[in-house]
């Protein structure tokens, strides 16, 4: 993905095929094994903008959010770091220069689809943004939004003949300190995904 030694990625236009979303709706299935082929640019760029990608110039996107005030962070770790994704530029932005995907593994209780995956995708929220407006209910926003993204990550792997599953069983801080985010940031969910094995 991308050449050695760059901190921002711009993404092409996504493409997520011809697949009607009836069938990737009923083809859609938890696939924990993976191929060893990286994820190529192409492929990151859809999976992003599914999950996040803006869809009119007001700033509105994929998933719905509370207030439209979007409390998601999306984070891709795959061999050559971590990055966050940046919906108005569709582009990653390099905020660690060293394959974490190993920490990331841990913090999710050891799971081998995590370790495996040549790249997840993580989704944290950050619960402040919406609080001045949704007050106690901000968390529950989040981790709505959050679900709103990952199936819509999910239906593109699926689209894309992609193997990705769903994993929200984790250390919450350990995963904040593997994607180096920190508290008040909610750790929501993991998407590993990857060519299916």
């Amino acid at each position: 993905m991308g050449g050695q030694g760059e901190d921002r990625l711009a993404l092409p236009p996504p493409r997520l095929g011809e697949t009607p979303l009836a069938r990737a709706l009923a083809r859609r299935r938890s696939r924990r094994e993976f191929g060893r082929r990286d994820l190529s640019i192409e492929e990151v760029a859809a999976l992003c903008w599914a999950a996040q990608g803006r869809t009119a110039s007001w700033g509105g996107r994929t998933a719905p959010s509370a207030g439209g005030l979007h409390p998601l962070t999306l984070s891709v770790a795959d061999a050559r770091g971590v990055w966050r994704y940046h919906p108005g530029r569709h582009a990653l932005d390099l905020a660690a220069a060293e394959d974490r995907r190993a920490r990331l593994a841990a913090a999710a209780l050891g799971q081998a689809c995590v370790r495996d995956a040549p790249a997840t995708f993580a989704l944290t929220a950050d619960p402040e943004v919406l609080r001045p407006r949704y007050r106690e209910r901000s968390e529950r926003y989040c981790a709505l939004e959050a679900g709103h993204a990952a199936q819509n990550l999910l239906l593109a792997a699926e689209a894309l003949g992609l193997a990705a599953v769903p994993v929200a069983a984790f250390d919450d801080q350990a995963v904040l300190g593997a994607l180096g985010l920190a508290p008040p940031a909610l750790a929501l969910y993991l998407v590993p995904a990857g060519e299916p094995a």
